[in-house]
């Protein structure tokens, strides 16, 4: 009878101990549960974060090339061909005045202004943003000529067909 009672008073210490073990394992689990899902969150807001990034440069981009767009008045396809200042018998100043010898960086085209006003900025593929500034001997219609420091680099150049955009 003594075991009996005994048992009787260790079962609601025993049902305690197993009930709090219980216990400490479902904390566990809640705990790493939540630390799933604040990983889980983390890992969503970066995604977020990037895709919000992604999203301005598009529209950056989008915006830029628009704009690059709407500053150019018309287009105009032309044969060019290169010439430089420094040559036998070049004076070096252009048409408009501007002294190519002083300034070997300024990009200058010679055009027939009939065709491309003399004083226009025009974007020329490859060689980039340039003034009409020249008229040049042999420049009639659709025909440029580009000013290079170098005379390597004007004979390099050869002649192409291009079209270049006139700014506004």
């Amino acid at each position: 009878m003594k075991k009996l009672l005994t048992s009787l008073l260790l079962l609601p210490i025993f049902f305690t101990a197993l009930s709090l073990q219980t216990s400490a394992e479902e904390v566990d689990k809640t705990a790493h549960n939540i630390e799933e899902k604040s990983v889980s969150l983390d890992e969503k807001e970066t995604e977020h974060d990037r895709y919000q990034e992604e999203s301005e440069q598009k529209k950056a981009q989008t915006a830029a090339s628009q704009g690059a767009a709407s500053d150019v008045k018309r287009t105009v396809a032309v044969e060019s061909t290169a010439y430089t200042a420094f040559c036998e018998g070049c004076s070096g100043t252009t048409y408009t005045g501007i002294d190519l010898r002083a300034n070997p960086a300024q990009k200058v085209i010679a055009v027939d202004p009939s065709i491309i006003p003399l004083g226009s900025k025009v974007r020329v593929p490859g060689y980039g943003v340039a003034v009409a500034g020249d008229i040049g001997g042999d420049i009639e219609g659709h025909r440029i000529d580009l000013f290079m420091a170098q005379q390597s680099d004007a004979l390099e150049y050869g002649r192409r067909q291009i079209e270049v955009e006139i700014l506004k």
